[in-house]
């Protein structure tokens, strides 16, 4: 498939399950299994600020921002049905925002060089051109405007739980590496009675296109959400395999 196929494929999914996500995975969470961002604090004081999320989803992350006084919001994303959501909710909560259908990886109709933050929570690894889209994203950000965005992490696609029924095995129970941590491919990924694609990137990949767009790692978190770690007993598979490893991750960088 090439890039346009990828994205015509995935618009069709969120605008035919975007009700089924309706405000999964947004502000204050960054990610599965994941400190969030009352841990984090990577925002900090965003008091009239002007911000521009990549992938708003259903508008959640919006409205976060909204309560907690931020000056200017902006959102953009490829489904519209994603962007109807966004906009009921935070006009039930008498907030608004400019939102914009369109692909992250073409150049948006906003402002150049007049964000204060731009972010994206689990929405950045679905770009077709990820140095594209973080060239344009620098383009929007001001000088020292800060970029803050979370993805599924790599192993979380390459570690897999296995079930064996080997008689010299007392327990046959573990994780097993199924897929190459160095496999950028596109990969078809069944989901609800669709299926989506997408391209697992190394985190250097991530980070390198990063310093080429002009920006500078701020963090980097790859953690564990407390509770996970805790957790004793008898524990969900995922859990189990957060104990042993990031099932997401999230970076800050700042335009240099």
């Amino acid at each position: 498939m090439n890039r346009e196929e990828i994205i015509a494929n995935n618009r069709t999914y969120w605008n035919d399950h975007a009700d089924l996500w309706f405000g999964t995975t947004a502000l204050p969470v960054y990610g599965v299994r994941f400190p969030t961002e009352d841990d984090l604090h990577l925002f900090g004081d965003i008091a009239d600020k002007r911000m521009l999320e990549i992938c708003c989803g259903s508008g959640h992350s919006l409205k976060y921002n909204a309560d907690r006084g931020a000056g200017e919001l902006w959102g953009v994303d490829l489904s519209q049905k994603q962007l109807d959501n966004a906009a009921e909710l935070l006009k039930e909560n008498g907030y608004s925002a400019n939102l914009i259908c369109a692909k992250m990886e073409d150049e948006l109709n906003v402002p150049r060089e007049y964000f204060d933050y731009v972010y994206s929570i689990y929405g950045i690894g679905w770009t077709t051109d990820l140095q594209g889209t973080f060239d344009k994203i620098a383009g929007y950000l001001k000088k020292d405007g800060i970029f803050i965005f979370s993805w599924h992490h790599t192993l979380n696609y390459c570690i897999a739980w296995s079930c064996e029924e080997r008689k010299d095995v007392t327990d046959g129970n573990k994780f097993v590496l199924t897929k190459s941590y160095y496999d950028e491919t596109y990969f078809k990924m069944p989901v609800h009675d669709s299926e989506i694609i997408l391209c697992n990137r190394k985190i250097s990949t991530y980070i390198n296109a990063l310093a080429k767009a002009g920006f500078m790692v701020e963090q980097l978190v790859e953690e564990t959400d407390r509770d996970s770690l805790n957790a004793v007993g008898d524990i969900d598979i995922k859990t189990q395999k957060a104990k042993m490893m990031p099932i997401s991750f999230c970076i800050k960088a700042r335009k240099i």
